[in-house]
């Protein structure tokens, strides 16, 4: 049929358009609340009474990893196994799903099973691992729900190095599966794949000037370009691309120089043939390639004609064994720059022994020379990382356990606090990046304790606002943060500006005797004089009603708190408090949708607290915007009624605004645009409008008050 015989289309468009054509594409300014949406559990095919720890339960641990080591040289005809190992596959896959990790915001990492959904899974650095996932299916097909994507995908990388004989540190199971793509995370502003360092940079020279939260060099790559800075090899300038990447996934030094050499120690690099010939990537895909990409349509495309990287070859003599065979192969070589089959740039050995060249993939009486990208050059080169590689190849044992320790740190580190961990091989050992909390006590007179809060004489504002303050750096991406650990006390949270480090050391002086006359936690009395606060607040409305507490909570010290890696939880802007550091290119109120939803919090949500903490008088620095009522300190819903009301009109003034009185003219309030978005924009106007009814003042404090115990509890893993 030709195309004018077709006709005019029987239904609306919608399923194949581009984003561009969304309805909100007529007006791009507007907040998009979208971000907000990813807690929306109705694309879940496993319904809300799910319980994936149940489900762990039930699961034969020994089983599935006897199953994945039996994977490991099962190789299959349509996709064989370099060397008959699928090890280097299972270990990429399991790699570039944990690398995507970046402290900035906790975003990325393996821990939701997201390399299954794009853009990751169409990446240019992921080409071929949605093979290695395929692979996987026939596992994950027969053990279900009983084992997430997930946990399947970083266990298959870990099972991988055992059988290759590392001797690993643990694994743990926990993590859950999402349904789709992670509209939430920010992976850059480039239109193109592998665009150019520079717009992500001040200077690329710079490093640290790399636009935050990225942590890769270039759209569409986990770390950096292994062919060196925008393509041009320069091991040296690669070196500190390396470092500044690695320090934003948490890494320092020795963990940067372990990983790299031991993720290099084993597989190899495919560049055998021309990349720009490969087919498109699975997002991309006809419907007959089934969620598969990249096809080849030259000789076989697998085996030894494999094209991923552009680069090709191994890095050692045994690709298939744990050994020192990298550091061996660097230091023992001199090496120069040579293209691959695929035009990329590589480094070969200048010379070397026809016996200490690995074999071919496929016919192991045939030798091909090693490679070395330009970060394994930086390794030798860079002298704090060569005197780190030294002492690893003059001591195994020690480079072998330093990466075992690594490796655990690459694929847990956004799993979270060990009470979320889950399985026979969690090492009983606390690392102080899982940000350990002793267990608090529970069995204490809640309400001695709060009557002695409420005679202390803080004022709502200080209860509320210090309790908000340790709670609101909890972030789901990672679930770092919290008010469990009372680390708002401890550096660096005790002097963020955001926490007003004056008023909280005030606060605290009150509540830590009370803490200690009572043998309870500080975490646990801080909350609770929240709780106080807003139980007060509730009463000055005429109405009582109890916020629901769970003690238990624990206190960090400082020797269990690696206080540099908390600098990025530092909130710059805070919407419900209406504070903002200082002007950003991101909107206040954009910044308030990203802190919403690394607290987990939906929409609604939001809505209910911010108007709840205005009209509680909670501002920093007890400004009076958007306080839009006469009773403050009392839980009204007067915040949503004053905004809605037509009695009034709003006018810009000074950078913020005056609410007035339309007969009158005369300034009733003032506010920032934080405070008027819940009126300008449709969305949240509709909410702001639900709490502003007559019939909504119950409505309003029971909806505040399940959304700020929600926060409070949010680190409470052994409450769920």
């Amino acid at each position: 049929m030709s195309n004018s015989e077709k006709g005019k289309c029987p239904v609306m468009h919608g399923g194949n358009t581009e984003v561009k054509e969304s309805v909100m594409s007529w007006w791009p300014n507007a907040l998009n609340l979208d971000i907000l949406h990813q807690h929306d559990t109705k694309t879940n095919p496993l319904g809300k009474d799910f319980n994936y720890h149940e489900e762990l339960k039930k699961l034969d641990v020994e089983a599935l990893k006897k199953d994945l080591h039996d994977l490991m040289t099962d190789s299959q005809d349509w996709w064989p196994a370099d060397w008959g190992h699928y090890g280097g596959l299972m270990i990429r896959m399991a790699w570039h799903a944990a690398g995507s990790y970046r402290i900035s915001d906790g975003r990325g990492g393996g821990g939701t099973g997201n390399q299954r959904f794009a853009p990751l899974n169409s990446w240019p650095d992921n080409v071929s691992l949605d093979k290695a996932r395929r692979l996987l299916w026939p596992i994950k097909k027969k053990y279900g729900n009983k084992v997430s994507w997930a946990d399947l995908i970083i266990l298959a990388g870990t099972i991988a190095y055992e059988s290759m004989g590392l001797k690993t540190f643990g694994f743990a199971f926990g993590r859950e599966d999402i349904w789709g793509p992670e509209k939430d995370v920010y992976w850059g502003a480039e239109k193109e794949w592998l665009a150019p360092s520079d717009e992500r940079y001040e200077d690329v020279s710079k490093p640290s000037t790399m636009e935050n939260p990225l942590a890769a060099v270039q759209m569409g790559l986990i770390y950096v370009n292994p062919e060196g800075v925008n393509g041009k090899q320069d091991p040296l300038k690669t070196a500190l691309q390396v470092r500044e990447t690695f320090r934003r996934m948490a890494m320092n030094d020795e963990e940067t120089v372990a990983l790299t050499a031991g993720g290099h120690t084993v597989g190899k690099t495919h560049g055998n043939g021309d990349a720009s010939i490969l087919g498109p990537v699975p997002e991309a895909a006809p419907v007959e390639a089934q969620g598969m990409g990249w096809a080849n349509p030259t000789r076989t495309g697998v085996g030894r004609d494999t094209v991923t990287s552009g680069l090709e070859g191994a890095w050692t003599t045994n690709p298939t064994k744990w050994d020192n065979g990298f550091f061996e192969m660097l230091f023992n070589h001199e090496w120069e720059s040579r293209k691959s089959p695929a035009g990329a740039n590589q480094w070969e050995p200048v010379s070397i022994k026809e016996e200490d060249k690995p074999v071919d993939v496929e016919d192991i009486k045939t030798r091909h020379n090693p490679m070395m990208t330009d970060a394994d050059m930086a390794m030798k080169m860079d002298p704090i990382y060569r005197e780190i590689s030294l002492k690893f190849m003059n001591d195994f044992d020690y480079f072998s356990d330093t990466f075992a320790r690594a490796w655990f740190k690459l694929t847990h580190r956004d799993l979270g606090p060990k009470d979320r961990y889950y399985g026979p091989d969690v090492p009983k050992e606390d690392l102080i990046w899982q940000d350990p909390i002793p267990k608090g006590n529970k069995d204490y007179n809640v309400d001695a304790v709060k009557t002695k809060i409420a005679a202390s004489g803080l004022s709502i504002s200080d209860m509320v606002s210090t309790a908000w303050d340790s709670a609101r750096t909890f972030r789901g991406s990672d679930y770092r943060g919290g008010a469990n650990g009372a680390r708002i006390r401890l550096a660096p949270q005790k002097d963020w500006e955001g926490n007003e480090p004056k008023r909280l050391s005030k606060v605290l002086s009150v509540l830590e005797p009370i803490a200690s006359e009572f043998g309870i936690s500080i975490a646990d009395t801080i909350v609770l004089a929240g709780n106080v606060g807003v139980e007060k607040a509730i009463k000055n409305t005429g109405m009582n009603v109890s916020v629901p507490f769970s003690p238990g909570r624990g206190d960090a010290t400082d020797a269990m708190t690696d206080a540099e890696s908390f600098e990025p939880l530092e909130p710059l802007a805070d919407g419900y408090r209406n504070w903002l550091k200082k002007d950003y290119v991101v909107s206040p109120e954009e910044l308030m949708l990203d802190c919403t939803q690394l607290m987990g919090l939906t929409a609604p949500e939001m809505t209910a607290l911010v108007g709840g903490m205005r009209v509680m008088g909670t501002n920093y620095g007890g400004t009076k915007h958007g306080v839009l009522t006469d009773k403050e300190g009392a839980l009204t819903n007067d915040f949503f009624v004053n905004l809605t009301d037509m009695a009034n009109y709003w006018k810009p003034t000074n950078g913020n605004y005056e609410i007035c009185d339309r007969k009158t003219g005369k300034a009733k309030w003032t506010a920032t645009k934080i405070d008027l978005v819940f009126g300008s924009n449709s969305i949240l106007r509709a909410y702001a409008e639900v709490y502003a009814q007559d019939d909504s003042k119950e409505k309003f404090v029971k909806d505040f008050v399940k959304a700020w115990t929600k926060v409070m509890n949010a680190d409470r893993y052994d409450l769920s």
